[in-house]
């Protein structure tokens, strides 16, 4: 961190790190971030009327307060990552921190690491989409990759605890403005790279390097554990100083698996030289399932103890969550908003379907988001469903009818009969219920675990699940 200047006392008394200005308290340091919608640069004044004692800033203002500490600095993102770690005693060190990185299977891979570790009886932390542990207690959470604020608060309240082990989300949006800069990692984990954020990152290229980064600034006492299978799999880790480490179904790896059988009620696989039935099914979840065991060996954990935690493990809520009505129409839920995610949960599906069954498929993209994968997903779907329909994700402030139009772009001439367009999400599942013949399979994609959906800035309650459940038992 390069610090430019500094104004005012070098010796100052901090009570807290603050980037939102209305939660300042007497004696906080404000940190000036210049975010995607909002530079912080245009509140100093009024953190420091509001007790600020001192400012962490790419620009000076032109007024500077008497009494008032101002430091400049040429990156405040990073500056604030090392402010933080420094603030809280570096809790990342006092851990064995993992992180999760790639489009798709992080949140998977952090739960099911925290639900092991847990069940082998030791105290965890989670950092993840869904939700925060801190051993038993849990917090809710708002972004993939918090601030660096509340990534470090988070991780001393894990020590404090008693957690030895904290598994970890890790976003390209937190990579890029570096709100994991400064956390010392025990080893990191990477899943698979295909389409999405480039609303953010506007190429895949800068999408890409923004997760290489994460491994590029691993130490040498780390660990990195990549999928060989994906193609950009050894480009991650082409710089990284940690110990390498692969993971595959279909390349040589250091860590190998394959699926044997595969139902709805879990699938047969062989890892390494032992095979184990699991509760989870399809083959990303089996790759899944192998970074999992292979980030616990590296760990040093009994091989015997982590393949018979792996036999445990249920999925994750969002993810490939199912429920069979009594006149046996199944319902999947699952997160899949990526095209990748998509097409994988639907392969897994029609891997095990007879086909003497239908599969309506209900999926949406979301507002204010990469624009580019909207006609792509509606391929996917209509070319790997017996009927789709298309309908709102969280439109955020779009118009719902211009995401659908948008999405309906990309539905082949032959798939056209079989697409519908229903904008009210509750409306398309109703209806995919009242269409469903005992025996099909309903999937639901893109909001798996969310309980909300967002309309105007508004969000109002919306479970997939809830909602699929109550039509399904309208029909007994």
């Amino acid at each position: 961190m390069t610090i430019e200047s500094i104004v005012g006392s070098t010796i100052v008394s901090v009570s807290s790190l603050v980037i939102d200005s209305r939660k300042i308290e007497k004696n906080s340091l404000f940190v000036a971030l210049r975010g995607t919608q909002v530079d912080g640069h245009a509140y100093i004044d009024q953190a420091i009327e509001s007790g600020a004692g001192a400012v962490l800033c790419e620009k000076l203002p032109a007024d500077l307060r008497e009494g008032v500490t101002y430091v400049e600095v040429l990156d405040t993102n990073q500056a604030l990552a090392i402010a933080s770690t420094n603030f809280f005693d570096n809790p990342s060190s006092k851990l064995h921190l993992v992180g999760v990185t790639g489009t798709n299977g992080k949140t998977t891979i952090a739960t099911l690491l925290y639900d092991m570790f847990t069940d082998m009886g030791y105290t965890v932390g989670l950092l993840s989409t869904v939700k925060i542990k801190v051993g038993d207690e849990t917090f809710e959470a708002t972004h993939t990759t918090p601030d660096s604020i509340s990534i470090n608060r988070y991780l001393n309240e894990m020590v404090l605890a008693g957690c030895t082990y904290c598994f970890m989300e890790v976003s390209s949006h937190g990579i890029d403005q570096k709100r994991t800069f400064g956390l010392q990692f025990k080893g990191g984990v990477f899943t698979n790279l295909s389409h999405d954020h480039l609303d953010y990152h506007k190429t895949f290229a800068d999408y890409r390097d923004a997760k290489k980064t994460f491994f590029d600034q691993l130490p040498k006492s780390a660990f990195a554990i990549t999928n060989k299978d994906d193609k950009n799999g050894m480009v991650m880790v082409q710089n990284t100083v940690a110990k390498i480490k692969t993971y595959g179904l279909k390349n040589v790896a250091d860590y190998k698996a394959q699926v044997l059988e595969n139902q709805f009620s879990g699938m047969l696989m062989k890892i390494g030289l032992h095979e184990l039935w699991v509760q989870l099914i399809g083959a990303f979840n089996a790759s899944n399932l192998l970074a999992v065991y292979a980030v616990a060996i590296e760990l040093g954990a009994n091989e015997e103890e982590v393949l018979v935690g792996i036999s445990k493990l249920k999925s994750v809520d969002g993810r490939f969550q199912y429920i069979v009505s009594k006149d046996e129409i199944t319902a999947i839920v699952d997160y899949a908003h990526t095209p990748d995610a998509l097409k994988n949960v639907l392969d897994t599906i029609n891997s095990i379907r007879t086909y003497n069954e239908r599969l309506i498929t209900i999926v949406g993209c979301g507002g204010n988001r990469d624009k580019t994968k909207r006609p792509i997903m509606a391929q996917i779907a209509t070319e790997l469903s017996s009927k789709v329909i298309l309908t709102s994700d969280n439109p955020r402030f779009e118009d719902p009818y211009v995401i659908l139009e948008e999405m309906e772009a990309g539905v082949e001439p032959q798939n056209a009969m079989k697409t519908l367009l229903i904008e009210d999400r509750k409306q398309a599942i109703k209806a995919a219920c009242q269409e469903a013949k005992p025996g099909d399979i309903i999937l639901i994609a893109g909001k798996g675990h969310e309980t909300y959906q967002e309309i105007k800035g508004v969000r109002s309650d919306f479970n997939d699940l809830v909602i699929v459940k109550e039509f399904l038992d309208k029909r007994s």
